[in-house]
């Protein structure tokens, strides 16, 4: 485990675990929640169905496994195989119950939290609950592939739904300008570039632990089969899966 990340090999992980890789260049990463057998449940933003019928697949084929890319109709839930979700990325896995130093250790946002997980049983019933029911709508900010993992693992909701979601990306991408905003007085004692490096790192790394859900008042344990109600959303995705009564996809 570096600094940066917490890359591992195929054969470390275990059913279960938060698993996640990055996409363009490093430019930000992607996460899910590893089933065992290869198969991989995480969220994407929603895409049109292909078929009205029962269940959509991705229009990618994928030559290994035939129920790659299912998802419900509406839903942005998907059941990929490892090799569709790396897409030749390198492996890495998120890092539950480190300690306040470590988090703050971290360089890059989205890689650990304070939270402590759950057990592998209760974070796959999640996944495959949401994988029938769905997420919600995907939301870069308040709603994205890291909260829905994070979710998953810790069955963690965070109540004020106006501030930023569960997701340490999310939290890198507010709290750098939001860092180098409030460590300009700073600088006027801590005089040169060195000064005003460690001081705007400093905020940095203290606004992301401020909103890291294992350190927020304002979060609450969640069942899964109570995620809509608490969220407020809408029933008509489960209607229409009570309607299509789309098969379970078995593992």
């Amino acid at each position: 485990m570096g600094l940066l990340s917490n890359k591992v090999e195929r054969d470390e992980i275990k059913p279960g675990d938060h698993i996640y890789t990055y996409r363009a260049v490093f430019t930000y990463s992607h996460h899910g929640i590893y089933l065992g057998g290869s198969k991989v449940v995480h969220f994407t933003p929603e895409k049109k169905p292909s078929s009205s019928i029962g269940k959509s697949y991705d229009s990618m084929s994928c030559p290994t496994f035939p129920d790659c890319g299912f998802r419900q109709p509406n839903s942005g839930v998907v059941l990929s195989c490892l090799d569709c979700f790396l897409r030749n990325g390198s492996l890495y896995c998120f890092e539950y119950g480190v300690t306040p130093s470590v988090f703050l250790s971290k360089v890059r946002g989205g890689t650990c939290t304070t939270a402590a997980s759950d057990s592998p049983e209760s974070v796959i019933h999640r996944a495959m609950y949401l994988l029938q029911n769905g997420f919600g709508n995907y939301d870069v900010f308040q709603n994205n592939c890291e909260d829905f993992a994070m979710y998953c693992k810790t069955g963690l909701l965070i109540m004020d739904k106006q501030g930023v979601g569960r997701s340490g990306q999310a939290a890198s991408i507010i709290g750098a300008p939001l860092a180098a905003m409030l460590s300009s007085p700073l600088t006027l004692l801590m005089p040169g570039p060195v000064g005003v490096a460690t001081a705007t790192a400093g905020m940095y790394c203290m606004s992301r632990y401020s909103t890291d859900i294992g350190v927020r008042t304002d979060v609450i344990k969640v069942a899964v089969e109570d995620l809509a109600v608490n969220l407020g959303w809408t029933t008509h995705h489960e209607e229409e899966a009570r309607d299509s009564e789309a098969p379970l996809i078995q593992l």
